[in-house]
Protein backbone atom coordinates (compact mmCIF):
# COMPACT_ATOMS: atom_id res chain seq x y z
CA UNK A 1 0.00 0.00 0.00
CA UNK A 2 1.33 3.35 -1.70
CA UNK A 3 1.11 6.34 0.56
CA UNK A 4 2.14 10.37 1.22
CA UNK A 5 4.18 8.16 4.29
CA UNK A 6 5.74 5.51 2.38
CA UNK A 7 4.70 1.80 1.43
CA UNK A 8 2.82 0.00 4.93
CA UNK A 9 -0.72 -1.39 5.20
CA UNK A 10 -1.01 1.72 7.88
CA UNK A 11 -2.68 5.05 8.05
CA UNK A 12 -0.90 7.76 9.37
CA UNK A 13 -3.58 10.67 9.99
CA UNK A 14 -2.27 13.84 8.38
CA UNK A 15 -2.67 16.66 11.28
CA UNK A 16 -6.29 17.22 11.20
CA UNK A 17 -7.57 20.24 14.03
CA UNK A 18 -10.23 18.24 14.97
CA UNK A 19 -9.27 16.84 18.31
CA UNK A 20 -8.14 20.27 19.47
CA UNK A 21 -11.45 21.60 18.45
CA UNK A 22 -13.21 19.00 19.90
CA UNK A 23 -11.49 19.13 22.93
CA UNK A 24 -12.31 23.06 23.15
CA UNK A 25 -16.04 22.38 22.67
CA UNK A 26 -16.03 19.91 25.00
CA UNK A 27 -14.92 22.21 27.94
CA UNK A 28 -17.21 24.65 26.65
CA UNK A 29 -19.77 22.25 26.89
CA UNK A 30 -18.92 21.51 30.43
CA UNK A 31 -19.00 25.09 31.38
CA UNK A 32 -21.67 25.95 29.94
CA UNK A 33 -23.75 23.55 31.39
CA UNK A 34 -22.62 24.50 34.77
CA UNK A 35 -23.25 28.51 33.88
CA UNK A 36 -26.79 27.39 32.89
CA UNK A 37 -27.48 25.30 35.85
CA UNK A 38 -26.72 28.03 38.33
CA UNK A 39 -27.04 31.46 36.10
CA UNK A 40 -29.68 30.20 33.80
CA UNK A 41 -27.93 31.93 31.02
CA UNK A 42 -27.65 29.59 27.84
CA UNK A 43 -25.55 31.76 25.57
CA UNK A 44 -22.22 29.29 26.32
CA UNK A 45 -23.82 25.98 25.99
CA UNK A 46 -25.65 27.43 22.89
CA UNK A 47 -22.35 27.78 21.23
CA UNK A 48 -21.18 24.54 22.61
CA UNK A 49 -23.65 23.01 20.79
CA UNK A 50 -22.47 24.51 17.21
CA UNK A 51 -18.84 23.98 17.90
CA UNK A 52 -19.64 20.39 19.04
CA UNK A 53 -21.98 20.08 15.79
CA UNK A 54 -19.36 21.75 13.23
CA UNK A 55 -16.42 19.70 14.33
CA UNK A 56 -18.60 16.49 13.90
CA UNK A 57 -19.67 17.15 10.46
CA UNK A 58 -16.18 18.13 9.56
CA UNK A 59 -14.34 15.10 10.84
CA UNK A 60 -16.70 12.98 9.62
CA UNK A 61 -16.33 14.34 6.37
CA UNK A 62 -12.73 13.96 6.60
CA UNK A 63 -13.24 9.96 7.62
CA UNK A 64 -15.24 9.37 4.53
CA UNK A 65 -13.40 11.27 2.46
CA UNK A 66 -9.69 8.89 3.77
CA UNK A 67 -11.84 5.72 3.43
CA UNK A 68 -13.97 6.15 0.87
CA UNK A 69 -12.12 8.30 -2.10
CA UNK A 70 -8.51 7.75 -0.87
CA UNK A 71 -8.07 4.26 -0.25
CA UNK A 72 -6.82 4.24 3.01
CA UNK A 73 -8.76 2.18 5.20
CA UNK A 74 -6.95 -0.76 4.30
CA UNK A 75 -7.83 -4.61 5.40
CA UNK A 76 -5.17 -3.75 8.43
CA UNK A 77 -6.78 -0.80 9.30
CA UNK A 78 -9.88 -1.72 9.21
CA UNK A 79 -9.09 -4.65 11.43
CA UNK A 80 -7.47 -2.16 14.34
CA UNK A 81 -10.84 0.30 13.62
CA UNK A 82 -13.06 -2.78 14.35
CA UNK A 83 -11.07 -3.99 17.49
CA UNK A 84 -10.80 0.48 18.14
CA UNK A 85 -14.82 0.48 18.34
CA UNK A 86 -15.06 -2.91 20.45
CA UNK A 87 -12.71 -1.77 23.57
CA UNK A 88 -14.89 1.65 23.07
CA UNK A 89 -18.17 -0.43 23.81
CA UNK A 90 -16.38 -2.52 26.14
CA UNK A 91 -15.41 1.39 28.44
CA UNK A 92 -19.07 1.88 27.77
CA UNK A 93 -20.10 -1.27 29.37
CA UNK A 94 -17.91 -0.37 32.54
CA UNK A 95 -19.33 3.36 32.54
CA UNK A 96 -22.77 1.90 32.62
CA UNK A 97 -21.59 -0.64 35.19
CA UNK A 98 -21.46 2.10 37.83
CA UNK A 99 -24.99 3.56 37.59
CA UNK A 100 -26.09 -0.29 38.22
CA UNK A 101 -23.51 -0.85 40.80
CA UNK A 102 -24.97 2.80 42.69
CA UNK A 103 -28.76 1.50 41.87
CA UNK A 104 -28.55 -1.57 43.73
CA UNK A 105 -26.41 -0.61 46.23
CA UNK A 106 -29.21 2.12 47.55
CA UNK A 107 -32.12 -0.35 46.39
CA UNK A 108 -30.83 -3.42 48.23
CA UNK A 109 -30.01 -2.01 51.36
CA UNK A 110 -31.92 0.93 51.94
CA UNK A 111 -30.61 3.50 54.70
CA UNK A 112 -32.88 5.27 57.66
CA UNK A 113 -31.97 8.49 55.52
CA UNK A 114 -34.42 7.03 52.72
CA UNK A 115 -36.92 5.34 54.95
CA UNK A 116 -35.22 1.98 55.00
CA UNK A 117 -37.78 0.29 52.01
CA UNK A 118 -37.87 1.46 48.47
CA UNK A 119 -38.80 2.97 46.32
CA UNK A 120 -38.29 6.10 48.92
CA UNK A 121 -41.51 7.55 50.70
CA UNK A 122 -42.97 10.23 48.50
CA UNK A 123 -41.96 8.86 45.49
CA UNK A 124 -44.21 7.23 42.85
CA UNK A 125 -42.25 5.45 40.13
CA UNK A 126 -43.51 4.99 36.71
CA UNK A 127 -46.12 2.42 35.10
CA UNK A 128 -43.42 -0.21 33.90
CA UNK A 129 -46.11 -1.33 31.35
CA UNK A 130 -46.83 1.82 30.20
CA UNK A 131 -44.15 3.96 28.10
CA UNK A 132 -41.04 2.01 29.53
CA UNK A 133 -42.91 -0.96 27.50
CA UNK A 134 -43.52 1.10 24.49
CA UNK A 135 -40.04 2.29 24.19
CA UNK A 136 -38.73 -1.21 24.78
CA UNK A 137 -41.12 -2.34 22.09
CA UNK A 138 -39.72 0.01 19.72
CA UNK A 139 -35.78 -0.43 20.61
CA UNK A 140 -35.92 -3.69 20.02
CA UNK A 141 -37.57 -3.62 16.72
CA UNK A 142 -34.93 -0.95 15.85
CA UNK A 143 -32.54 -3.95 16.44
CA UNK A 144 -34.38 -6.05 14.29
CA UNK A 145 -34.24 -3.28 11.43
CA UNK A 146 -30.63 -2.16 11.70
CA UNK A 147 -29.69 -6.02 11.43
CA UNK A 148 -31.81 -6.39 8.71
CA UNK A 149 -30.13 -3.16 7.13
CA UNK A 150 -26.89 -5.03 8.08
CA UNK A 151 -27.92 -8.10 5.77
CA UNK A 152 -29.41 -5.78 2.95
CA UNK A 153 -26.14 -4.20 2.59
CA UNK A 154 -23.75 -7.66 2.49
CA UNK A 155 -26.19 -8.80 -0.18
CA UNK A 156 -25.98 -5.86 -2.21
CA UNK A 157 -29.85 -4.59 -2.14
CA UNK A 158 -29.06 -0.53 -1.69
CA UNK A 159 -32.89 0.14 -1.42
CA UNK A 160 -33.89 -2.39 0.99
CA UNK A 161 -31.01 -1.15 2.94
CA UNK A 162 -31.90 2.46 2.23
CA UNK A 163 -35.27 1.67 3.92
CA UNK A 164 -34.54 -0.73 6.79
CA UNK A 165 -31.54 1.81 7.69
CA UNK A 166 -34.31 5.08 7.64
CA UNK A 167 -36.74 2.83 9.49
CA UNK A 168 -34.03 2.31 12.06
CA UNK A 169 -33.36 6.10 12.33
CA UNK A 170 -36.96 7.01 12.52
CA UNK A 171 -37.76 4.35 15.73
CA UNK A 172 -34.46 6.18 17.32
CA UNK A 173 -36.39 9.52 16.89
CA UNK A 174 -39.43 8.45 18.01
CA UNK A 175 -37.66 6.66 21.80
CA UNK A 176 -36.08 9.65 22.34
CA UNK A 177 -39.26 11.71 21.88
CA UNK A 178 -41.08 9.35 24.39
CA UNK A 179 -38.87 9.42 26.99
CA UNK A 180 -38.18 13.03 26.66
CA UNK A 181 -42.78 13.18 27.40
CA UNK A 182 -41.84 10.44 29.75
CA UNK A 183 -39.10 12.87 31.71
CA UNK A 184 -41.59 16.16 31.06
CA UNK A 185 -44.40 13.95 32.65
CA UNK A 186 -42.49 12.87 35.50
CA UNK A 187 -43.40 13.36 39.49
CA UNK A 188 -40.23 13.12 40.87
CA UNK A 189 -37.20 14.71 39.75
CA UNK A 190 -33.07 14.16 39.67
CA UNK A 191 -32.95 16.03 43.30
CA UNK A 192 -35.73 13.33 45.13
CA UNK A 193 -33.51 11.13 46.87
CA UNK A 194 -31.34 8.60 45.47
CA UNK A 195 -34.24 7.31 43.47
CA UNK A 196 -34.43 10.15 41.57
CA UNK A 197 -30.60 10.60 41.26
CA UNK A 198 -29.85 7.03 39.64
CA UNK A 199 -33.22 6.83 37.79
CA UNK A 200 -32.20 10.20 35.58
CA UNK A 201 -28.97 9.97 35.24
CA UNK A 202 -29.08 6.26 34.14
CA UNK A 203 -31.79 6.97 32.13
CA UNK A 204 -30.54 9.97 30.91
CA UNK A 205 -27.03 8.80 29.65
CA UNK A 206 -28.81 5.81 28.17
CA UNK A 207 -31.20 9.07 26.14
CA UNK A 208 -28.11 10.89 25.47
CA UNK A 209 -25.94 7.39 23.79
CA UNK A 210 -29.59 6.96 21.76
CA UNK A 211 -29.03 10.37 20.44
CA UNK A 212 -25.63 9.81 19.65
CA UNK A 213 -26.33 6.16 18.42
CA UNK A 214 -29.23 8.24 15.79
CA UNK A 215 -26.48 10.60 14.39
CA UNK A 216 -24.46 7.87 13.62
CA UNK A 217 -26.57 5.62 12.09
CA UNK A 218 -27.95 9.10 10.40
CA UNK A 219 -24.45 9.85 8.82
CA UNK A 220 -24.47 6.20 7.40
CA UNK A 221 -27.64 6.65 5.99
CA UNK A 222 -26.04 9.89 4.48
CA UNK A 223 -23.49 7.95 3.27
CA UNK A 224 -25.19 4.48 2.14
CA UNK A 225 -27.65 6.70 0.22
CA UNK A 226 -24.23 8.08 -1.69
CA UNK A 227 -23.25 4.72 -2.43
CA UNK A 228 -20.01 4.75 -0.01
CA UNK A 229 -20.66 1.15 1.56
CA UNK A 230 -20.22 -2.26 -0.65
CA UNK A 231 -20.64 -5.55 0.58
CA UNK A 232 -17.21 -5.85 1.65
CA UNK A 233 -15.77 -2.55 3.07
CA UNK A 234 -18.88 -0.94 5.14
CA UNK A 235 -16.58 -0.91 9.07
CA UNK A 236 -18.85 2.42 9.28
CA UNK A 237 -21.70 1.22 9.40
CA UNK A 238 -20.40 -1.94 11.17
CA UNK A 239 -19.15 0.13 13.89
CA UNK A 240 -23.19 2.33 14.28
CA UNK A 241 -24.52 -1.21 14.15
CA UNK A 242 -22.52 -2.86 17.47
CA UNK A 243 -22.87 0.52 19.06
CA UNK A 244 -26.82 0.34 18.53
CA UNK A 245 -27.01 -3.16 19.35
CA UNK A 246 -25.15 -2.03 23.04
CA UNK A 247 -27.73 0.76 23.31
CA UNK A 248 -30.41 -2.03 22.64
CA UNK A 249 -28.88 -4.05 25.49
CA UNK A 250 -28.22 -1.25 28.29
CA UNK A 251 -32.01 -0.62 28.04
CA UNK A 252 -33.25 -4.00 28.51
CA UNK A 253 -31.52 -3.95 32.02
CA UNK A 254 -32.59 -0.59 32.46
CA UNK A 255 -36.11 -1.95 31.82
CA UNK A 256 -35.99 -4.94 33.98
CA UNK A 257 -34.17 -3.46 36.89
CA UNK A 258 -34.66 0.23 37.64
CA UNK A 259 -38.63 0.54 35.82
CA UNK A 260 -39.90 -3.26 36.48
CA UNK A 261 -37.75 -4.37 39.76
CA UNK A 262 -36.73 -1.02 40.92
CA UNK A 263 -39.92 0.75 40.78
Amino acid sequence: MSSSHGFHPYHLVDMSPWPLTGSISAMMLTTGLIKWFHQYNFNLIALSFIATILTMIQWWRDVTREGTYQGLHTSMVIKGLRWGMILFIVSEVLFFFSFFWAFFHSSLSPTIEIGMFWPPQGIQPFNPFQIPLLNTTILLSSGATVTWAHHAILESNHSQAIQSLGLTIILGVYFTALQAFEYIEASFTIADSVFGSSFFVATGFHGLHVIIGTSFLFICFLRLYNCHFSSDHHVGFEAAAWYWHFVDVVWLFLYVFIYWWGG
